[in-house]
């Protein structure tokens, strides 16, 4: 960090760089440190790989087939369920307490490395068995690959056919959460980035970006049996943040499909970052 200047000195950033304006080690991490983002949930294992301490996995064994049974004793032992489906897929039915983080996206590894907890083993659900393989391979970018314990064979269908529970996230268009709100039936919790908040969003909404909903569930001001919206913009972190509020004993959550493109496609009113109109 210096202070903005293409050529500088020692004694020039002594003098005018507020970096350089701290005695105490503490201070000074603080000032480098605010405003950041939170650190994802596997910092630790990402800085290891990054410092040569744990070495990228070159080859990866088959992940083992579970049985509902023998997936349902590991949960019960504390392994955390990581549905990979696509939103419509999970909302349609999933196993209670799973994490839905989407096969789909380009930015899978990603948020499996921000949004899983501690140092879980981890079971995967996906739609077709193949997809365990794509996704242990993803997960090996980030030192993840040693914290998976197998797979769900046969998927929810499997699931289903063994009479074990399932939970479902209804989905909601944005036609009809338009008219939920306009009845006072709904709360809205915007999950986005600021930029994209502040670009357009609902007017009644609540902001909370979804890689922080674990840790300030209690700070939305949202009572877990009040009916929720929760949107994005396509509907993919959205449901990610979803199923961490089911964790947290909300239930009455409705996951936006299409999230706000949808809605800015559709006509409805949005509200910039300094509460005017957006136009359409």
């Amino acid at each position: 960090m210096t202070s903005g200047k293409f050529v500088t000195t020692l004694g020039y950033e002594r003098r005018f760089n507020p970096a350089f304006q701290f005695d105490h080690r503490e201070a000074f991490i603080a000032f480098m440190t605010a405003g950041q983002p939170s650190r994802p949930a596997n910092v630790g294992k990402i800085i290891a790989i990054n410092q040569g301490r744990q070495p990228l996995t070159r080859s990866l064994d088959p992940l083992p087939a579970l049985s509902p049974q023998d997936f349902e004793a590991q949960v019960q032992e504390g392994a955390a369920i990581v549905d990979i489906r696509d939103s419509a897929e999970f909302g349609a039915g999933h196993i209670p307490g799973a994490f839905n983080i989407q096969l789909s996206s380009p930015e899978f590894e990603q948020r499996l490395g921000w949004m899983l907890p501690g140092d879980n083993e981890l079971l995967l659900v996906g739609q077709a068995d193949g997809d365990a393989d794509r996704a242990q391979r993803a997960a090996a970018f980030i030192g993840l690959e040693r914290r998976l314990n197998g797979y769900l064979a046969g998927g929810m269908g499997a699931w289903r056919a063994a009479g074990k529970s399932v939970a479902q996230l209804p989905q909601i268009a944005v036609e009809q959460l338009q008219q939920a709100l306009d009845g006072g039936e709904l709360a809205v919790l915007d999950v986005r980035s600021r930029d994209e908040w502040d670009e357009g969003h609902i007017q009644v909404a609540v902001h909370l970006h979804y890689r922080e909903i674990a840790e300030n569930v209690q700070q939305l001001g949202l009572a877990p049996n009040q009916p929720l919206a929760v949107t994005c913009a396509s509907g993919y972190r959205s449901s990610i943040a979803a199923s961490i509020l089911l964790q947290h004993g909300f239930r009455e959550l409705f996951n936006v499909t299409g999230g706000m493109d949808a809605w800015k496609a559709a006509g409805l009113p949005r509200l910039d970052g300094e509460g005017k109109v957006c136009q359409v």
